[in-house]
Parts: C-alpha cells; sequence; structure tokens
C-alpha cells in the first residue's frame, strides 16, 4: 500500500485558488490536479505493508493528539523544478512544521516510514519541510517551461484562514490515481 499523511484544506478554503486556476485554463503540456485531490502532505510513507497500519494509526493518534490545531491558508505559488506547480501554505508554519516531524516520527517508530518521510521535517536526506499543495505537473513537451508564468500569475491569489482539525491516513492507488482515506485522527481539541 502506497501511503501518506495528510491535511485536507476544506473546499472554502482552496476555492479563490481553483477559481484563479480555472481561469488560466488549459495549459499544453500541464496536467492540473483536481481542487477535490488538494491535500498538504505531512509525510510521505512509500510503500507500507497491510499489517503495519493497526500499528501505523495508533502511532498517528498519538502524534496528532499532542498538536493543536493550526491555522492555515493557502497563499502564493510556485513551482519545484520544470515539473510541479505548487500554492503555498501560510499561517501557524512553526506548529505544521512541528506537526509533520511528528507524524514522520510516529510512522518510523511504527515500522511505517519505508521510504522517510519526504519533505517533511528531519526527512531522510536532511531537506526541511515546505508545506505545499501541489496544483499541476508537467506532462508533457513544453509543460515544464509553462509552470513559472503560472505561478507568476497565481502568485498574488490567496484563500481564507482554516483551522486544520484532522490528520488523514491516505492510500494511493497508483491504478488510477485516486486517493483513499484510511483513517482521520482528530488534533488535540484546543483548551477553552
Amino acid at each position: 500500500m502506497r501511503l501518506f499523511v495528510s491535511l485536507t484544506p476544506p473546499p472554502e478554503a482552496v476555492q479563490p485558488v481553483a477559481d484563479a486556476a480555472t481561469e488560466l485554463g488549459e495549459v499544453p503540456g500541464v496536467r492540473w490536479s483536481p481542487p477535490h485531490r488538494w491535500h498538504v502532505t505531512l509525510a510521505f510513507l512509500g510503500d507500507v505493508a497491510a499489517d503495519a497500519v493497526p500499528s501505523l494509526t495508533r502511532a498517528l493518534a498519538a502524534a496528532a493528539g499532542a498538536h493543536a490545531p493550526p491555522r492555515l491558508r493557502l497563499a502564493g505559488a510556485g513551482c519545484f523544478g520544470d515539473r510541479v506547480l505548487w500554492a503555498g501554505v501560510a499561517g501557524d508554519l512553526a506548529a505544521l512544521s512541528a506537526l509533520a516531524a511528528s507524524a514522520a516520527d510516529a510512522a518510523r517508530s511504527a515500522g511505517a516510514g519505508g521510504e522517510g518521510a519526504a519533505g517533511s521535517a528531519g526527512s531522510a536526506g536532511g531537506q526541511a519541510y515546505r508545506p505545499h499543495v501541489t496544483l499541476a505537473r508537467a506532462a508533457g513537451r513544453g509543460g515544464g517551461a509553462e509552470l513559472p508564468r503560472l505561478a507568476e500569475q497565481l502568485a498574488h491569489v490567496s484563500g481564507p484562514t482554516w483551522t486544520a482539525g484532522e490528520v488523514q491516513l491516505v492510500q494511493s492507488h497508483a491504478s488510477d490515481g485516486r486517493y483513499e482515506v484510511l483513517e482521520r485522527t482528530p488534533l488535540a481539541t484546543p483548551s477553552p
């Protein structure tokens, strides 16, 4: 099972970015991701054995329960090389980075971090956590050259603030590109 841990922004949080992307229209060589698939990856786990999922779920529940819900918003845009166009995440980034590190640590402690937590704080390879939502990918000739222009056109767009209330364990189905939420784990309840 190919798994990752994520936060999913509510529809109203992605709508301004989705509207701006729709206005850009079809771009040759660029494949847009539909807004219902947009998420903020906390930890990429790679291939995980099905029998490891119960211990992974317990470890993620303990990790998520130790973190207050961060307040976030989509803001700005950029590219990862000539392959990915993304929307940035703004808001309580220190809390988000701490949550990502805890999710990656929980996965490793459950024996489910086979490929490392790509993009997470303290991940394999020492890369810093860069929260984002993937909007599009280069999918053909010339698509990669279009991504910086698209990022520039989306740089001013931002969405409303939202509070992340849960962490999701998601399975990515390579056969049809579908995402399936296997488990939803609430973050800590804020004290009054």
